[in-house]
């Protein structure tokens, strides 16, 4: 095979893994996001509100029919739980053993974070949430007239996420995006593997979850913001275990590290995605390593809302825009919800192979299901790039 068909082979087990390539890839309803979370491994939580929230918008994308509702209902029925995979994710309660390293590394005051925190402001949230039950931060600010005191907003702010992460608090539910706080005995179902587990099998957790997902990985996206040379070393240990195994097999493509693949999808033939439009999350799984979408895809993507608008090429928030197994651009969009109304503020069209007619009414159906999902009846084309492409586009959305 040449270099071009393998890393075209590599771009649709990527998509198909990722459950990309066809409409209903985990199925229907509440189950199906379960299915697609456990199957992923994590989902990102971001506050961001320009569009509907990541962690709603990667499941929508993958899940015709979610709704909000379902995730909130996975918390309530303790399915899925809230900590730290390489951000603020939810992850299947299932693999919650797995983040007990990080929890104890927290707890060891040897995490880079919370390790002066005031032992007073510990005891004291900790007692408080025992003594009162579930609690959000605002809960905790004083009504008193001196602030600083070790019981204030910032202490205790700060004593709630050391607990956090340290494992002796979880979130309980939400109240909009405020997250309420309780003991982990009275949260954490009795039934789950509370058992550390060893470095090797924390490696096997981390490979074996990047190839169920990616279906293809590095070990430098294995590791992605996980520290220590042991983890490396046992990462490495694992995928040579599973190529003599013939669990995986190796793959070199010039100017990419070597990329590992599960024999079982290159055995199988992958078939061409869709050709659906999928209007994907700067936080979804499938863009969230910048580096692999750029090797595999040759699509360049940041993320511009957190630098200076002077310095920005596309827009505060682009969604990547795939059509079946290409990205086409990108489109810096804005939900107007008080109006009713879902700006596409700056359209990019960036690539020049394809027809407009092959894409153009499966965006426009997109953009349509999307603006529904973000509570908004009617779409507004500001600005298309190249600009001789504005008249179609904006015909196709007046229809």
């Amino acid at each position: 095979m040449t270099q071009r068909s393998i890393l075209k082979q590599l771009q649709r087990v990527t998509l198909q893994s990722q459950g990309l390539s066809k409409t209903h890839s985990f199925g229907k309803g509440k189950q199906a996001v379960l299915a697609a979370l456990e199957h992923l491994g994590y989902i990102q939580i971001d506050t961001l509100s320009i569009v509907e929230r990541a962690h709603h918008h990667t499941f929508w994308t993958r899940i015709p029919d979610y709704q909000i509702g379902y995730l909130d209902q996975l918390a309530e029925e303790r399915k899925v739980f809230e900590y730290w995979f390489h951000a603020a994710s939810y992850l299947p309660i299932r693999d919650f053993r797995y983040a007990l390293p990080q929890m104890l590394l927290f707890k060891r005051g040897e995490a880079r974070y919370f390790n002066n925190v005031d032992p007073k402001s510990l005891s004291y949230v900790k007692d408080r949430i025992r003594l009162d039950g579930p609690q959000k931060a605002r809960d905790f600010i004083s009504t008193g007239k001196k602030p600083g005191s070790w019981w204030d907003w910032k202490p205790t702010k700060v004593a709630l996420e050391k607990l956090f992460m340290q494992g002796d608090l979880m979130v309980s539910g939400r109240s909009g995006m405020e997250k309420i706080y309780d003991l982990t005995e009275r949260v954490l179902p009795s039934t789950v593997n509370t058992t550390e587990p060893s470095p090797l099998e924390f490696a096997e957790y981390l490979v074996e979850t990047h190839l169920r997902a990616y279906g293809a990985t590095t070990v430098k996206q294995i590791i992605h913001l996980k520290t220590g040379k042991s983890l490396r070393k046992d990462v490495e240990f694992v995928l040579q275990t599973m190529l003599e195994a013939k669990k995986v097999q190796q793959v070199n493509i010039d100017g990419m590290p070597p990329i590992f693949v599960l024999q079982a999808l290159l055995d199988n033939t992958i078939k061409k995605p869709s050709p659906n439009i999928r209007l994907l999350s700067p936080f979804d799984n499938s863009v969230i390593h910048r580096e692999r979408v750029e090797q595999l895809f040759d699509f360049a993507f940041r993320l511009e809302c957190y630098i200076p608008k002077e310095k920005r090429q596309y827009g505060y928030f682009c969604l990547p825009i795939l059509f079946g197994d290409v990205f086409i651009g990108r489109v810096d969009c804005k939900a107007h919800r008080k109006e009713g109304q879902f700006e596409l503020i700056h359209l990019h069209i960036e690539n020049k192979h394809l027809e407009v007619a092959s894409w153009l009414e499966p965006f426009v159906q997109a953009v349509e299901r999307f603006a529904v999902f973000n509570r908004c009846h009617s779409i507004k084309l500001t600005q298309v790039s190249p600009s001789a492409l504005a008249n179609e586009l904006k015909q196709a959305f007046d229809r």
